[in-house]
Formats: structure tokens, sequence, C-alpha cells
């Protein structure tokens, strides 16, 4: 799977992802490294109180900023990283993803940006200006310019950014999750994705390196909605499967902090083979890590430096 917004939304601009990624969300830290070249990685995880982290655009999402930064160091010290650069993964809830068109858009990011900055401010219900903004030129022809877009508040990436820098180390990339974990998946065939956690549910399609369809759903907390939710942005992400390919999809490759085989249950549809998009290695620190999804943390590691 090609890279999507290897324009990262940090402002920082590495030559190349670090060896090391942090993924951050309300059950806990997640830390992935590659030891080195050629070697798989490692992970550690480790919990967060209830409450200490709320991911959201409308107000602050870290409420515990000293238990964040400890878990974030106590983490990335137990998978040795390599740079004290490193990923930044976000919750899919706190970053909005838009697919645009343009006619046409200058190729240095200094003149592309303020063009994007003004076609989103009618869209997200916050500060544009003050956003953190990256894109990606999915598609390109005469007149016809497919950019994809993520785009979160200022503030927000300010929190995330600062809990890293709390902990010791540098955001040296930033991602939101399902993205992310979309280049845990080596393949240009077309994928259809899922990426479940406790507060949404995020659907993707992906074909080389054009993005059909990225839609995340905020899940209700009655657990028979919850599940009539997921079944139904399943099925619904099914139908566009077939609608834009013209053949039904056949796999789906899931994501998420439930078991598989719960998932599998859950959805109920015979017609669709769940796989795990990043599948857990079977030795090493994974024993500690309970039902944390390694896939968005994997995937930022891809073509790392």
């Amino acid at each position: 799977m090609n890279s999507f917004l290897n324009k990262s939304i940090s402002t920082a601009k590495p030559p190349g992802r670090p060896p090391a990624a942090v993924e951050l969300s309300p059950e806990g830290v997640l830390a992935a490294a590659l030891p080195g070249s050629g070697a798989a990685p490692v992970y550690a995880f480790v919990p967060l109180p209830p409450g200490a982290l709320i991911p959201g655009i409308g107000e602050p999402n870290i409420r515990a900023a000293e238990a964040v930064s400890d878990a974030i160091r106590s983490a990335l010290s137990q998978v040795s990283p390599r740079t004290r650069a490193v990923s930044l993964i976000l919750p899919d809830t706190v970053v909005r993803i838009f697919m645009l068109d343009f006619d046409s858009l200058p190729a240095r990011a200094a003149e592309a940006l303020p063009i994007l900055r003004f076609r989103l401010r009618k869209m997200v219900p916050f500060d544009v200006e003050h956003a953190g903004v990256s894109y990606q030129v999915l598609s390109q022809a005469k007149n016809e310019w497919k950019v994809l877009t993520a785009v979160l508040p200022g503030l927000i990436l300010a929190e995330y950014e600062a809990a890293v820098r709390s902990a010791g180390y540098e955001p040296g990339a930033v991602l939101p999750s399902s993205l992310a974990a979309l280049e845990a998946i080596d393949s240009l065939e077309a994928v259809l994705a899922a990426n479940l956690s406790p507060l949404a549910l995020t659907t993707s399609i992906a074909t080389g390196n054009d993005l059909l369809l990225h839609r995340t759903l905020d899940l209700p907390e009655n657990p028979a909605l919850r599940l009539a939710e997921i079944q139904r942005g399943i099925a619904v992400a099914a139908a566009y499967f077939e609608d834009k390919l013209q053949a039904p999809a056949r796999t789906l490759h899931y994501a998420g902090n439930y078991e598989t085989a719960e998932f599998v249950r859950w959805i109920d549809n015979p017609d669709l083979t769940v796989v795990d998009l990043a599948p857990r290695p079977e030795t090493g620190a994974m024993t500690s890590l309970g039902h944390a999804n390694i896939a968005a943390a994997t995937g930022a590691l891809v073509g790392a430096s």
C-alpha cells in the first residue's frame, strides 16, 4: 500500500519517518520501534487511568498531562528507540479527513496550504487558519486533481505534541490512526478495511495510491445501538466497494481493540472474510499488550529511515 499523507500533519518534516512510533488512545500508549535494519518491530503498551485522555475536537483532550507523558516515556523506554524523533499517531476522532477536488494545485506546500485552508473554512467547526493541515495528491490529470487532506484544531495538535516533548521525545511525524494502519497492508489491490475503537468505527477503501473511502462514525454508548451502527457502517462500506469497483468485497482487513472473532460475530456478514490488518507476532512483548491494536504503529514504521 502506498503512503497516504507522507506530508505529516506536524510542522516537522524529517527525511523519512522515524524508526519509532507511539499511538495515544484513551486506553493507553502503544509504542513500537525498529531495533535495526531488517529487524521486526518490537512493541510495548502502558495503560492510562480512566479519563486521562478523551479524544475530540471541541475541548482539551489530555486531562492528566503528567500521567500521559509518563506513559509515553515508559512505553518508549521499553522498545529502546534509536532516535528521539517518533511518529505520533492520533485517534481518528481527533482528525477530520477529506478528499478534495481541484483544477490544479501548486507544487510547493507553502503555496498549496493557503488554498486548502480556504476550502476547509466552511467544512470544519474550528479555526482553520491555526489548524494542523496535511495533504497528499492522490491523482492528477488535466484540470482534475484529487487531494487527500487531514485537518485538526491547532490547540489539540499542540496538546499531543507537548505530551511527547514532555516525555523527552520529539514528534517527527503526526498521523491519524486509520491512515497509518492502511500502510501496514502490502498490496496494490483494492482493500476494504475497518478500524474499530470503543469510540468510533472508521471504514476505508484503498486501491494502489488512491483512497476511495475514508469514513469515521462516532459510536453510541448503548450496546444495542453500537452494534447496529457497526453493522450498518460495514454494510455501507461493502456496498460502496462494490459500486465503485464493480465487484463485491470478499475480504475485510480488520484492526481494533476487540478480538477478531468477536468482531466477526458482531458484523454477522458471511460474504466477508475478516483478516487481521496487522497480525500480532507470536513471540516478544505482545504478551503484555492485552487488546492493544498494533496496526497503526506497524504502518507508521513502513518506510522509516
